[in-house]
């Protein structure tokens, strides 16, 4: 049968065909879907599992050559002309290629890469042979590694320029100069730049480089343009006449058949055809799946060549002259009359041709192209699945090839390109989730991966890789230990021991037989973070041992003696037939942890199944010397050494001769030199990196090679620097150095872009555009040159590029990252790449700053490239534009589908990364609100496992930075860590829960509250917005002593964790209060301390002692400066005793001191410790303030006096007695900003002064206490000075400054005493502790409410002490313990407002921005339903029994216990009308507001109209649980068998349903669509729907038996469709009122209220947990929201106080639960599935966060009292008014006239 025709030409522009061997795809280039999102799903491959299985089991010749299962990415390489395609490639690598990357980081977790080495690079070395021969290197990884499309060829009109020879073996090359000769061409440019080299084996000639043979050539790029112009013109001319030359003498020779055509194909092949034919030729039709070509024809060609441009995109010839398929018209070209154009002359911009010269087109080179475009190509189709799309181009009639027709091409070709890119990826690649859901077997991965790269790194012989390989085979005898592998860096260690791990598989196999299956464990320690800590590294190992044996764990154990256990019994599990190897290398690379490096931990006697081989440097940490303590046979020893020279010598001539290389004799003199002074493996390897390039005719001294591995090293590097240049060298190195755990390719690519400094070394000012990039040459280049020290290594879903070993690592340090400034600046980099700053084609500024370079202490002979700096005019002028440097974004992870949020690959590159150069750079902003206010950081961390690990990384974010609430986050995260670790879900929910109280005094908390609004939605849909948990803290706790009667004093200081503790036993110590580290210690001569000080800026601390000294100390050094004496007056002494020092004060420069019953204060100059003067007072002095300022001294005495000093001249100003003269003065307090000064005296009596003029004080405010018998024992004047506390032992006051007088007071119980008080930062709040008791109590000062007891667990608390510094709160307990509370934190409870009562029943607005709330109190409070605050009170006679509200919420109808309702004015307060005379017993208003309905069971009901109290009618029978219905015709109510429908407007029954005999109505239920039907269940489990129009039954439902029995709660959707009924159990039954099917969902604990929802799509329920779940930090139930489509629930918050009431808004989804201490709670129902839904309410203006961000002072809750006369008075039948018109409300929208009447309540 024909083969159908697979390959034809499109002949329309712009429409593609795609040609497989299966079917033709229609043509889609018209109007082609733009950019595909989503990915195809494939089954597991079982190639995948295979390698998984090998890779578990150690196999490493097993896995794949070139990677292992993870390290995957899709690399595409690029075949082209470079001059015919640059638009096609310009407009790929613009637009397409970064939209690829995002949909395979995406999608798919890798990288996108492609390898275009034409880009970025000068034209000039298109041609290079070394770029040639990168190209094919290259070619070639990306077909053998990419995980999908690999190859892409682009074909156009032109097959490009033939090759020049980079090496031509001997033979060959005079073979062809003699044909050359033979032919007449003249040679001598062959002779002159090809140069014979006998180190090639066999001899070769290989071309000079042209720095050796163009003149000031490596100079050119500073140079000017001329002279470049200048080297670019001589090199083609050279060139085009090499390549004629080999052209015309190879043909010569093919035609004698001296050579054959696969000889002469590397001298008449363009490197177009040469890719094709590696790429596609000989490949299956698997493989070819993978690769695209895309071919442009132009029509009538020919008949547009005249055309200058057309030159481009065609091998060119003159006319008369005959020039090689090399031959090129670059863009522009002018060819007219003027130079004549010699053969081999290529054609370039500014060359002139003469009229008779005509361009023609180079048959020869047509010819070759149109065999493999239409020859070759079709063949490759023909058998394959290979995609090609060819394309026929018309041109346009005048100008060809215009730049819009290739435009237009281009356009196409893009979209075609990305679909097909999408197409192939979505084919191949599978999504591989085993890294983000199994850390073992990434961990097991990247062991695997380092070992198959070390041990490529050389081939490794020694003897004792035959010592381990004999150790490693089966004993029948003997005890068997641990091998021990040792020597001193550089011996070659690890790639011993990964040449171990490669073979230890193969090797058991082949000894003891093909059945046998050993299993191998690997760990290079210190490579991974796993492998470092010893926990984490026996755990591993134990989890790849179980998994081989197939042993269950039930459990790991958390101690790590019983780790150990589990390893000693799993290594019993090892049988002949499954023997186990073990291999550790580099034990000194432990950490100490758990005592790590002492080895008690390794196994020393072993099964005789098992073998453990380790390896250690000998002299660190002292390893070795434990192992031999461990280990006493010296068999099990193996020490590497330096090698014997001969036998380096010969490993050398080894590896050369594998490249065929060699050196000469010569050469080899200076080799012997260099070996006999250093063996060591990597010094054989360095030589060999050097003596590889070392040509025969080169001169070679003994300075060639270098003497150590150090200097080997360095000299390396240095001659990378010198071929790459300097700064590109410099920094792409030091970003490899410095990251975390390496960098891929395409990362160091695009941080290079970033670099400033870089772009500014390499690129030329014309290249300059948009996107700005450093060429991938580059990179590649130094790949190349670095090979096998720069390596790869996979972690997770990357290839990394690390340094091979340590030794390599601590050079690069040295050299690249030496300069501080640098480092950070580097850092600061890599930390705005990891952040994606730049993503997004968001633009950065390019300035080329050179001397940036100087800064980095680079010699002149490593940076001969350096340029001199711009200056002046044209610095400024030209060097500052924004350029796209294309970098990716950098979410926290790659989401597959949105729908799908818990679908994603994590993004570990930015974990691993972001964190540790943010620290390094200091960005703290970046680091606070960048990473630990992440909530998407939060959220993958706790989804991985990671939970840990980020509350390590939030404790270092603290350490870092001090702030606050990074610390407070941390203890929340600790105390939610059961409930997310469960259900990472509820993240969201929980952090706002506990985060929404304190965020007024922890702002910094917001961005992480508005990231939860933003993200958490996609996993919850519940979003609390307020919160009235009481928060959960924990304060940092310091034992000092035995006994609190052991502490004299204790000092905050400027920093929040450090305190000073003055102890009876003369001791003075800081300690940091977080770490409980002592500090510093200060020893007082065991003098007893009486108290220490310390000065405003901590500079010194100065200590009283019994001996009646003042010790004054450096603070911060703790030596001691000076020791004063404090004398007393003459009068001074105390009957029977000695007089020691009452006490001391210190300003800024000076201590003041005095004597106990002493008139005199001691004025003491601290910063030469000696005595200036005595301050001489009236009476005796009881306590000394100074002004802030330090210029004035206020010394308090008895008799109530102040005498006022100067501090500088010791000269007495002022003396002020209070008329309050009895006591003495207590304290001073200096109001500076006021200049006024309070003294107060013992009884808290006080007397204000104005000290403007300090030398005449005037009394300004006098404030009696006198005859209280109350103690002051505290006082403090607050931050703003408006509020002074005085704290006495049996009340708190509160003086406000202004008006001086009493506005708070608080009186403690009869057996209560006060031990202190302070305020809040903002004055709201006090905080206090009482005497006996182990709590501190917050009180709000303007409810007086205590808000909240926090327990002290160290003992009752016997003194406070407020930092002032950082508002913090020291409390001493009894048992010597200090306690550190944040006062800001303990002071946001006090935010919450609280009834104190349970809440009984809520009622929402119309508008749904107030909640109402009923709590068996006199009192309905309305709250704010954004902020969460209560703004009135209305206040009632009796016990509030009723509430109900009109539409809008501007009414409100209550009663209560007394017999009266109230109607209020819920805007103002008011009590607007009142009515006594009946109980109600319940109060509904109709839906248009207009009348009331009053029930009550002893008397008739009534219906009255709320706007003027007047009764439309009576209601004679008795309603239970009574409805309107949404007419507002019927009340329906139930009254024992019955349910009835009573008119409204006549209060008659209507209508009414009866049931028989014993039968009861239990519950009903009014259909919101359907009003004139209701639902109700029976006492025989049957739900009826009853038309109330027809009084008839609609539908009957009969329910299983004893369904009923514990009825809870009854609800029906809108519809009437589906009835939810709940009865007590964890079960939520859904019953279909159409079929009578009963469906059963199961809730997540016992049901206890429910809610369905408006529109019936979700049910809010409550659910108690059940008894035998663990304790879960408090919670007490569960709030969950269900949809009811699917049943799955959507939201879960946990609920830490007993709620009382359940309430949903039936118009935004928002949840009011009421609390049993009178709170209330706010929510909203976001689900993920409603974005716009989400996005309004998350960003909602009524969120507490915003609402409290500026708010400081919370608004004033006013009280408002009912009506003490009533307005309407009710009896048997009538009502008395006390006034005409009782009510003046506005009309709520309805005319006034529609009362009830006879027409409304006829059934439609």
């Amino acid at each position: 049968m024909p083969r159908p025709h697979l390959y034809e030409d499109c002949v329309q522009i712009g429409v593609r065909e795609h040609t497989t061997r299966r079917s033709s795809r229609a043509p889609r280039w018209k109007s082609p879907p733009m950019w595909p999102s989503g990915v195809g799903s494939r089954q597991p491959c079982p190639r995948e599992s295979a390698l998984r299985r090998a890779a578990i089991s150690g196999n490493v010749l097993a896995l794949p050559p070139y990677h292992v299962p993870t390290g995957r990415s899709v690399r595409v390489f690029i075949c082209a002309n470079p001059d015919d395609t640059e638009a096609e490639r310009n407009a790929l690598k613009e637009h397409v290629y970064p939209k690829l990357r995002d949909f395979c980081r995406e999608n798919y977790g890798i990288e996108f890469q492609v390898v275009d080495l034409y880009w970025g690079v000068d034209p000039e070395e298109w041609d290079s042979p070394e770029l040639q021969r990168l190209r094919m290197k290259l070619l070639e990884e990306c077909l053998k590694t990419s995980a999908g499309p690999c190859f892409v060829g682009l074909v156009g009109e032109k097959y490009g320029s033939i090759r020049v020879p980079g090496e031509v073996e001997s033979a060959e090359f005079e073979m062809i100069l003699d044909a050359a000769v033979e032919a007449g061409l003249e040679t001598r440019i062959l002779e002159e730049w090809y140069c014979r080299d006998e180190n090639s084996v066999p001899p070769a000639y290989y071309l000079k480089p042209k720095t050796e043979m163009l003149k000031n050539y490596q100079n050119s790029m500073e140079s000017s343009s001329a002279v470049k112009s200048k080297n670019d013109k001589a090199w083609r001319a050279v060139s085009d006449e090499i390549k004629n030359i080999f052209r015309t003498a190879v043909l010569q020779l093919q035609e004698k058949g001296t050579m054959k055509s696969a000889q002469t194909k590397k001298f008449l092949c363009s490197a177009l055809e040469d890719e094709l034919d590696f790429a596609l030729g000989n490949q299956t039709p698997a493989f070819l799946k993978k690769c695209v070509c895309y071919i442009r024809k132009i029509s009538n060609f020919d008949r547009f060549a005249k055309i200058p441009e057309m030159t481009r995109y065609m091998d060119t010839v003159m006319s008369g002259d005959r020039v090689t398929s090399g031959d090129r018209v670059t863009s522009g070209d002018r060819v007219t009359s003027g130079d004549r154009v010699t053969s081999g002359d290529r054609v370039t911009s500014g060359d002139r041709v003469t009229s008779g010269d005509r361009v023609m087109r180079n048959q020869e080179a047509y010819e070759r192209l149109l065999k493999v475009r239409d020859e070759f190509i079709p063949t490759i189709v023909a058998a394959s699945n290979l995609r090609v799309y060819s394309s026929v181009t018309h041109c346009d009639m005048k100008l060809g090839y215009s730049r819009e027709v290739e435009s237009h091409y281009v356009e196409g070709l893009c979209k075609q390109f990305y679909e097909d890119m999408v197409d192939i990826i979505q084919a191949t690649v599978q999504q591989n989730f085993d890294t983000e859901t199994d850390p073992l077997y990434d961990e097991i991965i990247q062991h695997l991966s380092l070992c198959k790269m070390f041990s490529s790194v050389s081939v490794y012989k020694s003897e004792a890789l035959d010592v381990v390989q004999e150790y490693l085979y089966p004993s029948k005898g003997g005890r068997i230990m641990p091998l021990v592998v040792y020597g001193g860096p550089c011996t070659g260690k690890t790639l011993l021991l990964a040449e171990v791990a490669k073979q230890a598989y193969a090797w058991l196999q082949k000894e003891m037989g093909p059945e046998t299956d050993p299993v191998v464990i690997v760990r290079f320690i210190g490579s991974s973070d796993l492998s470092t800590d010893l926990h984490n590294l026996l755990q591993s190992i134990c989890e790849q041992i179980a998994i081989n044996y197939r042993c269950l764990i039930h459990f790991l154990p958390n101690k790590i003696q019983e780790m150990r256990e589990l390893l000693v019994n799993l290594l019993g599990e090892s049988s002949f037939h499954r023997p186990l190897v073990i291999i550790l290398d580099s034990l000194e690379q432990l950490s100490d942890a758990d005592e790590a490096r002492k080895l008690w931990w390794l196994p020393v006697h072993l099964p005789r199944t098992v073998r453990i081989v380790v390896s250690t440097l000998p002299n660190k940490h002292g390893i070795l010397q434990k192992l031999r303590c461990l280990i006493h046979d010296e068999d099990c020893y193996v020490e590497l050494t330096q090698r014997d020279r001969k036998a380096c010598s010969q490993i050398l001539k080894q590896q050369l001769l594998s490249v065929k290389r060699k050196v000469t004799s010569g050469q080899q003199i200076y080799v012997n030199e260099a070996l006999a002074k250093c063996t060591l493996p990597m010094f054989v390897n360095l030589i060999y990196r050097e003596v590889v390039h070392w040509r025969s005719h080169k001169d070679v001294d003994d300075k060639s090679l270098c003497s150590t591995v150090h200097e080997s090293i360095e000299h390396l590097f240095f001659s990378v620097e010198n071929k790459l240049g300097s700064r590109f060298v410099f920094r792409a190195l030091g970003y490899v150095t410095m990251s975390r755990a390496g960098l891929t390719e395409v990362e160091l690519e695009d941080i290079l872009s970033l670099d400033n400094s870089v772009l500014g070394d390499i690129m030329v000012s014309s290249n300059l555009k948009s996107p700005l990039r450093i060429s991938y040459d580059l990179i590649a280049q130094l790949k190349e040159e670095l090979e096998g020290y720069l390596v790869k290594r996979q972690v997770r879903n990357v290839t990394l590029m690390v340094w091979a070993n340590r030794h390599l690592h601590l050079i690069a340090q040295k050299l690249y990252l030496s300069n501080e400034e640098d480092v950070h600046q580097m850092h600061s980099l890599l930390a705005e790449y990891f952040l994606g700053v730049w993503a997004g084609g968001r633009k950065k500024i390019f300035h080329c700053d050179n001397n940036h370079f100087a800064s980095l202490n680079i010699s002149q002979h490593r940076n001969p490239h350096h340029q001199q700096s711009l200056h002046g005019h044209d610095k400024a002028s030209a060097d500052k534009h924004s350029y796209d440097r294309q970098t990716p974004e950098q979410p926290w992870v790659f989401q597959c589908n949105l729908l799908e949020p818990d679908i994603f690959f994590v993004n570990h590159r930015k974990m691993t990364e972001l964190l540790y150069h943010l620290t390094r750079s200091e960005r703290t902003d970046d680091l606070m609100y960048g990473v630990i206010m992440n909530f998407s950081w939060l959220y993958t961390m706790i989804k991985i496992g990671q939970f840990d690990k980020a509350l390590t990384d939030i404790d270092m974010a603290y350490s870092y930075s001090q702030e606050k609430e990074i610390k407070f986050l941390a203890g929340t995260l600790r105390s939610i860590k059961a409930k997310v670790t469960k259900n990472p879900a509820s993240l969201s929910a929980e952090l706002q829960q506990r985060l929404l109280p304190v965020v007024t005094s922890l702002p910094k908390l917001r961005h992480l509250l508005l990231e939860c609004d933003k993200d958490g939605p996609k996993y919850c849909s519940i979003v609390p917005l307020h919160s009235s948990m009481d928060v959960t803290y924990s304060p940092e706790r310091l034992p000092l002593c035995s006994s609190c009667m052991q502490i004299v004093e204790i000092l905050p200081t400027l920093a929040p964790n450090i305190v000073i503790v003055a102890l009876e036993d003369g001791s003075v110590s800081t300690w940091d209060v977080e770490s409980r580290q002592l500090l510093r210690q200060i020893d007082t001569a065991r003098s007893v301390v009486l108290g220490v000080r310390l000065t405003t800026d901590e500079k010194y601390l100065v200590v009283a002692t019994t001996k009646n000294t003042l010790l004054i100390y450096d603070n911060h050094k703790s030596c001691l400066l000076s020791e004063v004496d404090v004398k007393g007056s003459k009068q001074c002494g105390i009957t029977g005793g000695v007089a020691f020092i009452n006490g001391f004060t210190l300003s800024t420069h000076h201590a003041l001191a005095w004597l106990e019953a002493s008139k005199d204060v001691n004025v003491i100059d601290l910063l030469y410790g000696w005595p200036l003067y005595q301050f001489h007072c009236w009476y005796e002095v009881t306590c000394v303030e100074c002004s802030p300022d330090g210029m004035y001294a206020f010394c308090g005495q008895y008799l109530n006096t102040t005498t006022v000093f100067h501090l500088g001249s010791g000269d007495k100003l002022a003396t002020m007695t209070s008329e309050f003269s009895g006591g003495f003065v207590k304290s001073i307090l200096v109001l500076d900003t006021i200049h006024q000064m309070v003294m107060i005296d013992n009884e808290g009596s006080l007397s204000v002064w104005n000290t403007k003029d300090i030398t005449n004080p005037k009394l300004m405010e006098d404030y009696d206490c006198r005859g209280d018998e109350n103690e002051v024992v505290g006082i403090e004047l607050s931050e703003d000075q408006r509020s002074i506390l005085i704290c006495k032992d049996r009340s708190i006051e509160v003086l406000d400054t202004k008006l001086w007088k009493m506005v708070e007071k608080f009186k403690a119980k009869r057996t209560e005493r006060f031990v202190a008080a302070v305020l809040s930062k903002n004055g709201q709040s006090i905080v206090a502790s009482m005497e006996n008791t182990s709590s501190i109590f917050v009180w709000r000062r303007d409810s007086g409410q205590c808000m909240a007891s926090l327990i002290e667990i160290s003992g009752s608390i016997v003194k406070l002490i407020k930092s002032t510094h950082h508002n913090l709160l020291l409390s001493v307990a009894s048992s010597g313990v200090l306690s550190i509370w944040d006062i800001d934190i303990i002071t946001a409870m006090s935010n919450i407002d609280k009834t104190g009562k349970r809440i009984q029943s809520v009622q929402l607005s119309g508008r749904e921005d107030f909640v109402y709330t009923v709590d068996g109190s006199e009192a309905i409070h309305k709250w704010n339903f954004g902020t969460g605050f209560i703004e009135i009170v209305f206040k009632h006679e009796g016990l509030v029994e009723n509430c109900v509200l009109t539409t809008s919420g501007d009414l409100m109808v209550t009663s209560d216990d007394k017999c009266s309702q109230y109607i209020w004015n819920t805007a103002t307060g008011e009590n607007i009308f009142r009515i006594n005379g009946q109980k109600i017993s319940q109060l509904l208003i109709t839906h248009n507001d207009q009348f009331v309905v009053s029930l009550c069971e002893q008397n008739a009901s009534r219906v009255w109209r709320l706007a003027t109290g007047h009764k439309v009618c009576n209601i004679l029978v008795t309603l239970q649980h009574a409805l309107i219905t949404t007419a507002n015709t019927f009340l329906v109510g139930t009254t024992k068998n019955k349910l009835l429908a009573v008119s409204l407007w006549s209060g008659s029954v209507s209508k009414k349903f009866i049931c028989d005999d014993g039968i009861t109505i239990i519950n009903f239920k009014l259909i919101p669509d359907s009003p004139d039907f209701v639902v109700f269940i029976t006492s025989t489990e049957t739900v009826f729907i009853w038309s109330v129009s027809d009084e008839s039954v609609c539908r009957r439902v009969q329910l299983p038996s004893n369904f009923l029995k514990n009825l809870e709660d009854f609800q029906i959707s809108p519809n009437g469709k589906l009835g939810i009924v709940s009865k007590g159990d964890d079960n939520i039954n859904v019953l279909d009122l159409h079929s009578g099917k009963l469906r059963l969902v199961h809730a997540a604990g016992i049901i206890w209220r429910q809610k369905l929802s408006r529109d019936g799509r979700y049910l809010v329920y409550i659910c108690f947990r059940s008894c035998d779940e663990d304790d879960d930090a408090g919670v007490v139930s569960s709030l969950i929201v269900m949809r009811l489509a699917d049943g799955k629930s959507i939201g879960t918050c946990s609920l830490y106080k007993t709620p009382t009431y359940l309430c949903l808004s039936q118009r935004a989804l928002n949840i009011i639960v009421g609390f049993e201490d009178g709170s209330i709670g706010t929510y909203t129902v976001v689900d993920r599935v409603d974005a716009a839904l989400k996005i309004k309410i998350a960003t909602s203006n009524s969120r507490q966060i915003v609402n409290n961000a500026s708010q400081k002072v919370r608004p004033k809750c006013s009280t408002n009292a009912f009506k003490t006369i009533a307005d309407c008075i009710w009896r048997e039948s009538t009502e008395v008014f006390s006034r005409d018109s009782p009510i003046n409300v506005s009309d709520s929208g309805e005319p006034e006239t529609t009362t009830p009447t006879k027409k409304n309540e006829v059934l439609q």
